[in-house]
């Protein structure tokens, strides 16, 4: 079986088991454990904080250890989590720190396996880029959509079961990396000091994304979408379905996979129209259309409402992540690729305990609706800003930048 076969088998495992983790990690510390909103955020930002930390380092070290090799470490550290909380539940000393540890744990594997997991497709792409990308994306959404379904029957099933599955997903990931036989695989960097090594790996990165008119922009909304998106995704509407529509693991689940479904629309559309020139471009005006998308989640009466304005969302979210990583890949030097894409996912995800604190004060201050609409114009104002003070709404207009 070719490499980029077992590339998608292994990212199918783990956002299979992330979709799982998604649902029933919410559902945990705001249905069970039943903590307001500021405690709910502090929770998600559990989750997020390792990046901020990690994250630039695995990019660092994929490109010096191969993508491969850190992808199991990461898996490893990855099935503990669940686990953990299996051991918890069983002996009946579940509490909101041991879900705390969890989010830490699954936080810090999440570091490591996203930079080498996206450094990895460059390497599998065959020089389809894009295309790749698309296809990559799809596979995320559609098997995220699974793993939503599964975490629903939280409530029936039970959390171990659930995240027993989880576990299995993860392990699953491992042999699929296992399998891969790679040709072009980075070098071991015993002969240097690893330290100093992956500091210069690091800052040879920063320096490459901070010189391109384009990464640079992408980098700036990407934070924007961290800070706004994800906060409100992930904090917000839980406490939103708790409070507005008495909501558990079903209603947290439909809404995750409304989100998913509009996701994988679009890229199934990308999938049969082609590559899209004016990246940029598409880009920023996909981030302004979910924008106003999940504005209007906040005047839902009912929850089909809610879940459809989160389905819409979703369909410009399928554009802009797509074409983020597509600018991403392909402005990075192909020795740097691990390190570029740490930087790319460094910035969603490491502005994400920001936004996760953030909502579950708006939250507390304002209610989750009024919430959601400050969180959505904030981001609808950064795309502004961007487009008109960057060449990223002119990228594929001009020539592209030389690496």
């Amino acid at each position: 079986m070719k490499p980029l076969n077992y590339y998608f088998i292994a990212s199918g495992a783990w956002f299979m088991a992330y979709g799982i983790q998604s649902v029933i990690f919410a559902w945990l510390v705001t249905m069970v454990l039943q903590q307001p909103a500021d405690k709910v955020g502090i929770a998600q930002m559990a989750f997020l904080l390792p990046a901020l930390f990690l994250m630039l380092v695995g990019g660092g070290l994929s490109d010096h250890f191969g993508g491969r090799r850190i992808a199991i470490i990461g898996h490893i550290i990855a099935v503990s989590a669940p686990s953990l909380l299996v051991l918890l539940i069983v002996t009946d000393a579940l509490t909101y720190g041991g879900v705390i540890a969890f989010a830490i744990i699954m936080g810090c594997a999440q570091a490591l396996v996203t930079p080498a997991r996206d450094g990895l497709l460059a390497v599998v792409a065959d020089g389809k880029i894009q295309r790749r990308v698309v296809q990559a994306s799809m596979i995320q959404f559609g098997v995220q959509m699974v793993g939503f379904m599964c975490a629903s029957m939280a409530d029936q099933l039970g959390a171990i079961v659930v995240l027993s599955l989880q576990a299995s997903m993860l392990a699953c990931g491992i042999g699929a990396y296992l399998l891969m036989d790679l040709t072009h695989e980075a070098p071991a960097a015993s002969e240097l000091h690893l330290v100093r090594q992956i500091t210069r790996s690091i800052t040879e990165g920063f320096n490459t994304v901070r010189r391109s008119r384009f990464m640079v922009p992408v980098v700036i909304q990407n934070c924007a979408m961290g800070a706004f998106f994800m906060g409100s995704y992930i904090v917000t509407i839980p406490l939103l379905i708790r409070e507005s529509f008495a909501g558990g693991s079903p209603e947290l689940s439909w809404v995750n996979t409304a989100n998913s479904l509009g996701l994988v629309i679009t890229i199934f559309v990308l999938l049969k129209t082609g590559d899209i020139r004016r990246q940029g471009r598409a880009l920023l005006l996909a981030q302004a259309f979910g924008a106003f998308m999940l504005a209007t989640g906040a005047l839902a009466a009912e929850f089909w409402q809610l879940a459809l304005s989160i389905f819409l969302w979703g369909l410009g979210g399928g554009i802009a992540m797509t074409m983020s990583r597509t600018i991403m890949q392909e402005q990075a030097p192909v020795s740097q690729r691990s390190r570029i894409m740490a930087f790319y996912s460094f910035s969603f995800m490491g502005s994400g305990p920001v936004g996760a604190l953030l909502s579950g004060y708006l939250v507390s201050w304002f209610g989750p609706a009024r919430a959601l609409v400050i969180s959505s114009f904030s981001m609808l104002t950064v795309v502004i800003i961007v487009s008109l003070t960057t060449h990223l709404w002119s990228l594929g207009t001009e020539q592209p930048e030389m690496n």
